[in-house]
């Protein structure tokens, strides 16, 4: 990747930064985040691009119903099991099976592998409209096709190991085979429906709500489209303009450095949805200028991971998991993009704020003017970029079209750069490279998506999740709250070794029924457990957004995790917000205009909560300044925030108004206070208090 370039100039003006494409591979929308990967070389990686060619195209053909194939129609699950075929087998190519696996060479066994895979998907294909007609997936499927079966069984387990960790397997594994032995006594709560091997081998593969359930259908119809559209943005420069933009609207505030960081992350991970890609992107240019600014190694490293963060939950494309949740709850993707609209925004408002207390306690400056990119040097650079994601959000929340608005946006993006840019126009050499990019992140998704795709279909096939929504509401005594805390407390430990797409499907199977059961809101429901699952990014001791921002920075990588977690302490909060009142998440009655008033009181929350964490209050000051009062005074400004910004009125036993007007009495004697005593005794820089 490259770092930055600075211009020639006069030797009266100072040198103004150029800051160069930072995807030196492009932008991908990356699940699982693995370092140690083979890169494919001659006839493998030639194999690899033209099974990517053939995925997209059978994407297409089954979105605009092309009819490729002429005289045939094909059934969702033979397109489903095509893509398997395509990509699942590279996974064994791709992903090494051990550290002392070797990267130059593919091993034999990983050949045999490659090819197990790939006749068990195309067994499974030939015969998967016979066992719609015929039923095979509740018994009577023929031998051969239980073989190929067992044989996907087993591959789809490996596949979740090379990609996901020994964790994600280890989690997932137990509840694939659980059927088998559903009746034991031990289970207790989860006792169910017990199956023959054969009968759970079947159902695994040849039904739709197991390995052809919610997440390979989310990828079949949604995710291949903007993964191909994410890729060509970056692959056409947008990471710089985009750059180059945060720093040219940012880099002269307070704290600029850092806060062109939040600008700069949450615009690449609206097209990315990638945590680790947006910190290895935008982190390598951010970073640096950071801790030149004066932000110290850790704290700037804590700023990307949690500006990278919210790449998953940042519309128009969010991270994978939110396509699956579309699918969970038989909503379109624009639902989902529209739910996370003022999430997101708090999100990064938090941040904002964060940000700002540090460098106004720390007295740090922006950076001048004349050595940043110039704003209208910038948009005329990349003013088609804005066109390109207009076209897509209208297609996406008016027309309601998003299997077709990827494919439109990318389309009018590679014709715009053909005739507009000529630093990325596209050859033949870019196109190979486009095709490999996606075919690695296809690749990587599939064989997490499907493997995960059997718990669906293991708590299908046994028919427990009704009657455990039952226990965990007799657990809970139909507390919401207590509920809650234990849905968030779960979230969190399984997400600390499972990626965020698998802990949500845990949950949204054995938990959200439970929640919903008590009157909360679905989409909210969801929301929160979504929210909670990506959380693993910054929290220890996993935080694997805030060890790659700790690579970059030259930081200790716990130190940095435990900082990402002060810095975002504000996405701990959020999801709470939302379940308490879904206007936040834009539903129910009247939920835009409810929606901007909680989205005000709770970014008004915000500012407080925020100043007391960073021990700096906006018209206080340094709250240094206060003594030996400072962390009585830092405690009462972050629960007066809180309470400020928490919805009223549903499950809260006080009104909207009980509430603002608590946290007010909690809010302004403390800032009076504080006033009094910062004013007495103003800070010296070095954090002194004059006598």
């Amino acid at each position: 990747m490259s770092s930055s370039s600075t211009t020639s100039a006069p030797h009266d003006e100072p040198k103004r930064v150029v800051f160069d494409d930072p995807h030196g591979a492009a932008g991908n929308m990356q699940e699982a985040e693995v370092t140690r990967v083979r890169t494919l070389r001659g006839a493998w990686r030639w194999t690899l691009i033209v099974a990517t060619a053939a995925t997209i195209l059978l994407c297409i053909n089954q979105q605009f119903s092309l009819r490729f194939f002429v005289g045939y129609t094909q059934l969702n699950t033979e397109y489903f099991y095509l893509l398997i075929a395509l990509m699942l087998p590279f996974t064994f190519l791709i992903f090494p099976g051990s550290e002392r696996a070797p990267l130059d060479r593919i091993p034999w066994y990983d050949l045999v592998l490659f090819v197990a895979t790939f006749a068990a998907a195309l067994m499974l294909m030939s015969n998967v409209r016979k066992a719609a007609e015929a039923g095979w997936e509740f018994g009577g499927a023929p031998n051969t096709v239980i073989a190929a079966g067992l044989v996907m069984w087993v591959m789809l387990m490996e596949a979740l190991r090379r990609t996901g960790g020994w964790s994600l397997l280890l989690s997932v594994l137990p509840f694939t085979v659980y059927p088998l032995f559903a009746e034991s006594v031990w289970l207790g709560p989860f006792r169910g429906t017990q199956s023959t091997l054969e009968q759970a081998t079947a159902y695994h593969v040849l039904s739709g709500e197991s390995l052809l359930g919610i997440p390979i259908q989310a990828f079949a119809d949604t995710v291949i489209g903007f993964l191909v559209f994410g890729t060509a943005l970056m692959m056409t420069g947008a990471g710089k303009f985009f750059i180059n933009l945060a720093f040219a609207l940012c880099g002269t505030f307070r704290g600029g450095a850092a806060k062109v960081c939040i600008f700069a992350s949450g615009l690449l991970g609206m097209m990315s949805g990638s945590i680790i890609s947006n910190v290895l992107t935008a982190g390598t240019m951010t970073i640096p200028v950071m801790k030149k600014s004066g932000f110290r190694a850790s704290y700037a490293g804590a700023i990307e991971a949690c500006a990278s963060t919210g790449a998953v939950l940042a519309p128009p494309v969010m991270g994978a998991t939110a396509f699956v949740i579309a699918q969970f709850l038989n909503v379109s993707y624009a639902d989902v993009a529209v739910a996370a609209i003022i999430p997101a925004v708090l999100y990064y408002v938090g941040l904002f704020m964060q940000v700002d207390a540090y460098a106004a306690r720390h007295k740090l400056k922006g950076i001048p003017r004349a050595e940043l990119p110039r704003i209208m040097d910038t948009i005329k650079d990349g003013w088609y970029y804005v066109f390109v994601i207009a076209l897509l959000i209208v297609m996406l929340l008016y027309f309601k079209r998003e299997s077709h608005a990827p494919f439109y946006a990318t389309a009018l993006l590679l014709v715009l750069n053909q005739f507009f840019s000529k630093d990325t126009r596209w050859t033949f050499v870019t196109i190979g490279k486009f095709l490999e990019v996606n075919g690695r992140t296809f690749v990587e998704l599939v064989g997490i998506l499907a493997g995960c795709g059997l718990l669906i279909g293991a708590f299908s096939m046994t028919g427990v999740v009704s009657s455990l929504a039952n226990d965990l509401l007799h657990i809970a005594g139909d507390n919401a709250f207590l509920l809650l805390g234990m849905c968030a407390l779960t979230s969190l430990i399984l997400g600390l070794g499972l990626t965020t797409t698998a802990c949500y499907i845990f949950l949204a199977i054995l938990v959200a029924p439970a929640l919903e059961k008590l009157g909360l809101n679905r989409m909210a429901v969801h929301m929160f457990i979504f929210y909670w699952g990506m959380l693993s990014s910054i929290t220890p001791p996993v935080a694997i957004a805030s060890f790659a921002a700790a690579g970059i920075a030259g930081s200790p990588a716990m130190k940095t995790g435990w900082e990402s977690m002060w810095v975002g302490s504000i996405i701990y909060f959020l999801p709470f917000f939302f379940v308490l009142n879904p206007a936040l998440v834009l539903q129910g009655s009247s939920p835009y205009l409810a929606g901007l008033g909680l989205m005000g009181l709770a970014a008004f929350g915000t500012l407080f909560i925020c100043a007391g964490i960073q021990g700096y209050q906006p018209f206080v000051g340094d709250l240094r300044g206060a003594g030996s009062l400072e962390w009585p005074i830092r405690v009462l400004l972050v629960i007066g925030g809180f309470v400020v910004a928490t919805p009223g009125g549903g499950i809260m036993p006080l009104s909207q108004m009980q509430v603002t007007l608590l946290g007010l009495g909690i809010l302004l004697p403390t800032l009076l206070i504080a006033r009094l005593l910062v004013r007495r005794q103003p800070v010296m820089p070095d954090g002194l208090r004059v006598p």
